[in-house]
């Protein structure tokens, strides 16, 4: 187990990597297109299918839906990479952090190879292939997620965790404002017990969240229309979005671990 210094090491490196977040880049500016303007341009077809995102996420919170992970085959894959024994998820939440870390950076390296690959193979035939792209990606960046969770010893069949998990969706494709609230709304998780009561009150803004998503979401999928030049779009598109929401969720969950462990060191 960590020391109390690396512990704070760890969340050290975690909160620069939150004040570096207030910049927004090329990609993120132009996401912030108003709605209205991409419903105009977009074709009904792809209206369609980025609005089904909402009725998706809905169902993956509620019950995980088609969305949830083989606990079996994750316990495997993490036991091939740590010499720390893994027969359940609380052996996994004793785990270093370290590889944690590792484990992570691999996963996330390893998603974003493949959301290239989708991007690229997507983008080539424009508006006509792109309708499959979309719930493909969003099913990408669920499954990260989920096993970013599993991996710091987190179970996503819990309900509280796919909160959480679409709270880390939302954080990567937020604005500046946006992920400032959402930081200040995870700090209180950290600081107070979790009961249904505080699981209801989260649930209420949940809609806003959807929508922010899909705005988000649909301007760059918008650039990806483009028959042939969209095979270089969605490449690129498709390999950013899964890398921020890798990183979002590695840095969050990371801070939850770490949180936990010193306040656990705390107590004895």
């Amino acid at each position: 187990m960590e020391s109390k210094e690396q512990l704070l090491h760890h969340l050290t490196t975690i909160e620069e990597w939150e004040k570096d977040q207030k910049g927004l880049w090329f990609w993120e500016k132009i996401g912030r297109i108003p709605f209205k303007i991409l419903d105009k341009l977009t074709p009904k077809i792809i209206q369609e299918k980025i609005s089904l995102l909402i009725d998706e996420l809905v169902s993956y919170v509620q019950t995980g839906g088609k969305y949830l992970l083989s606990e079996k085959s994750m316990l495997q894959h993490i036991q091939k990479h740590t010499l720390h024994s893994i027969e359940s998820i609380e052996d996994i939440q004793n785990m270093p952090i370290a590889d944690m870390v590792e484990l992570s950076v691999k996963l996330q390296k390893s998603r974003a190879k493949l959301a290239t690959v989708q991007g690229a193979s997507t983008g080539f035939g424009g508006i006509f292939t792109l309708a499959i792209d979309i719930p493909v990606i969003l099913g990408m960046a669920l499954k990260t997620l989920q096993e970013i969770a599993f991996i710091h010893g987190y179970d996503p069949n819990d309900k509280m965790e796919r909160i959480f998990i679409v709270k880390c969706l939302q954080f990567a494709s937020s604005d500046i404002v946006g992920k400032e609230a959402i930081l200040k709304e995870l700090a209180k998780d950290y600081s107070e017990p979790k009961s249904a009561e505080n699981m209801v009150s989260q649930m209420q803004g949940w809609q806003e969240v959807f929508y922010t998503y899909r705005d988000n979401f649909g301007v760059k999928k918008f650039l990806q229309m483009i028959p042939i030049a969209g095979m270089v779009f969605g490449a690129f598109i498709n390999k950013s979005m899964i890398e921020d929401i890798a990183e979002a969720g590695m840095m969050l969950y990371r801070k939850r671990r770490v949180i936990e462990r010193l306040a656990t060191e705390k107590n004895v």
